[in-house]
């Protein structure tokens, strides 16, 4: 196959995360499997226009403000007719590619934002992002999706996508490099929530749940940047948290790893995610998780099981989940090795090996 990624970064943009990780781990396996791959995406100021990462080319166009303008004019004049299939990933503002004329299109959904959007931004663009996504149903109504969850796919069917279009096709996890190793974690019970520090992720309520958590040497790490940081901190201080909360600004992957395994539990409590990928790396290690019972989270922990669901925005029943962990080493240990057990069962290969299948089964059936 000849395919054209679009997606509005790679996973060298300073500002990647979760979403261009998934497209690399998938894709650059399928470039190794033998089949072209090309990737057009916004760049960075000093960005270099051209890249080879993961046996893909990468086409950098304009920058994350000036990217959704420029990407049909350089598809028109620089790729149009070399592909069989464009797989848009829409994990931002969509950018319309049934509209650009090849073959066939696929597009890629982690997940919308929705109603989430006005959480984060400001009025004017989270209404621009929500009217942007409104025509979805009627855009891309022919073609066929794959997403990253069932809760994404019943998003879709909200939107007017008939479900039967749509392919769940999970996420895999890297299960050698993240790896349990008991010894190291903390002798006293360590909370971590790992993420970017945004609003709309929903910290606040995890450092609220955590002030309720009664064992005196309880600690709460936070790994993560974002804007909303000075807010969380004035928090903590304003509930008197003072060193038992420590934040940890953005860490290597070396530093993620050991944060999860030093940890007793993961704290996650976003009020909507495409999957949690962060949940299934804590699982690796071993970690059990506490977070939001929202759409995409609930898919990725199993309640009682490998950790806690509990209602969005409910500290009372969130700081209930950590204080039972707090206090019972041997449930931790417990769930954690049926954690471990459940994320050994998401691999990339299987979801590369998936997502080969469905492009040629796509581009066979002549769908746009």
């Amino acid at each position: 196959m000849r395919i054209l990624l679009v997606n509005w970064q790679d996973r060298e943009n300073p500002l990647a995360g979760g979403a261009e990780i998934h497209l690399h781990e998938i894709f650059g396996r399928i470039a190794a499997r033998g089949h072209q791959v090309t990737l057009l995406c916004g760049g960075w100021p000093g960005s270099p226009p051209r890249a080879t990462l993961d046996g893909i080319d990468v086409h950098r166009v304009g920058t994350r403000h000036t990217f959704p303008f420029l990407a049909r004019r350089h598809y028109e004049t620089h790729l149009a007719g070399h592909f069989d299939v464009i797989v848009e990933d829409v994990n931002k503002v969509p950018l319309y590619t049934p509209l650009w004329g090849a073959p066939c299109v696929v597009a890629l959904v982690p997940h919308l934002f929705g109603g989430t959007a006005f959480q984060e931004l400001a009025a004017p663009l989270a209404a621009a992002v929500w009217m942007a996504e409104r025509p979805l149903g009627f855009a891309y109504r022919d073609i066929r999706f794959q997403a990253i969850s069932e809760s994404t796919r019943d998003d879709l069917a909200g939107r007017g996508i008939d479900p039967r279009l749509v392919t769940v096709i999970y996420p895999g996890i890297d299960t050698v490099g993240f790896t349990p190793d008991t010894r190291l974690r903390s002798p006293a019970p360590l909370f971590a929530y790992l993420g970017r520090l945004k609003k709309y992720k929903g910290v606040h309520f995890v450092i609220e749940a955590f002030a309720r958590v009664g064992h005196p040497n309880a600690v709460l790490e936070i790994a993560g940047a974002g804007d909303f940081r000075p807010a969380l901190e004035r928090l903590a201080r304003s509930l008197d948290l003072h060193e038992r909360v420590r934040f940890l600004g953005r860490i290597s992957e070396t530093d993620k790893l050991a944060l999860l395994r030093r940890a007793w539990a993961l704290a996650f409590a976003s009020p909507k995610e495409g999957w949690g990928i962060t949940n299934l790396e804590a699982a690796a290690c071993g970690t059990p998780v506490v977070a939001s019972n929202s759409p995409g989270i609930r898919e990725s922990v199993r309640h009682g099981e490998t950790g806690f669901l509990v209602r969005h925005g409910d500290v009372v029943a969130m700081a209930d989940a950590m204080n039972h962990l707090a206090g019972d080493l041997a449930l931790v240990d417990r769930l954690g090795t049926q954690a471990r057990r459940f994320a050994e069962s998401f691999t990339w290969e299987r979801a590369a090996a998936e997502t080969e299948q469905h492009l040629l089964a796509s581009i066979q059936g002549g769908m746009r």
